[in-house]
């Protein structure tokens, strides 16, 4: 199979490149960013995909800065509806499937429950509301997955592992929000299991976390064990003490029945996740546990 990945040099892409390079060594993969094809520009990506010609398209690339995103409306509106058309059309163009990576910030987290793919979206946030319209894109085309995802971290980024970590080794006390619940997922597991969904044709809206819910601040607390760190202070605070410029949704909970009704694998624990991640960062002191 031949698949373009747009996105290909982002904290998630990285891994992903590795894991189909590994796993499916028989495809052909082309890893584009804005350096080889600026998605916003819609004869550029039409072109390219038509010269192409992939069998699908995995879709990662994407503005992700959620706060800036609320003074900067229009550039991520211009790379997170506009790109994304343009990709989706040069799919349809071509017949080729499309994966398209999205979030649990399309949801206003409110539910009393877990949600399942086909809740109702109302999200709260600019970067909520962008991906949003791009699922709806995506959605009209048939041969599409819809991947939502919440929470990732991953050796290749910036992300709240290492913001935990880098602060306390400098002294710094924490202060964690305890009052969000989601499932932190670690991009290798995550790209295995998107690797395995691309090359299947059962189209349609997957969860895709790791297994298992926790607040940010509990996730803190595991992060400061597995780095043997015992003299920080982790203050737990509400989400209403913390000022950013983005609402986030409290319940990030997401369902995987229809994952699993698919007949895809499940993803490790968040637990197995992060342990995994202090040990391929080197952070993970010997003789430290699960």
């Amino acid at each position: 199979m031949k698949i373009i990945v747009t996105g290909a040099k982002g904290q998630l892409g990285t891994d992903l490149l590795a894991e189909l390079s590994e796993s499916y060594p028989q495809d052909v993969v082309l890893g584009i960013d804005r350096a080889e094809v600026d998605l916003c520009d819609r004869n550029a990506v039409l072109r390219f995909v038509n010269n192409e010609k992939p069998d699908a398209i995995m879709h990662l690339a994407a503005y992700t800065a959620v706060d800036k995103a609320e003074s900067d409306a229009d550039a991520c509106t211009a790379i997170n509806v506009g790109g994304t058309k343009n990709v989706t059309d040069a799919a349809e163009e071509v017949g080729a499937k499309i994966l398209y990576i999205s979030t649990d910030y399309v949801f206003d987290g409110t539910k009393n429950g877990i949600y399942d793919p086909n809740d109702k979206k109302n999200p709260l946030s600019v970067y909520g509301k962008t991906k949003s319209e791009g699922e709806d894109i995506v959605a009209a085309y048939p041969k599409h997955f819809i991947v939502r995802t919440s929470w990732v971290f991953g050796k290749n980024g910036r992300n709240f592992p290492y913001t935990m970590l880098n602060l306390a080794r400098a002294g710094k006390s924490l202060k964690v929000i305890n009052d969000q619940v989601g499932s932190p997922t670690y991009t290798p597991h995550l790209s295995k299991l998107i690797a395995e969904i691309i090359h299947s044709s059962v189209y349609g809206i997957y969860h895709c976390t790791n297994e298992g819910f926790v607040s940010w601040y509990d996730f803190t607390k595991e992060i400061m064990r597995l780095a043997g760190i015992n003299d920080v202070i982790i203050k737990a605070i509400h989400t209403d003490e913390y000022s950013v410029a983005a609402k986030r949704p409290l319940n990030s909970r997401l369902s995987k029945n229809s994952l699993y009704a698919a007949g895809f694998h499940r993803m490790p624990t968040w637990q197995e996740a992060i342990y995994e991640f202090m040990k391929e960062t080197g952070n993970l002191p010997k003789g430290v546990e699960k």
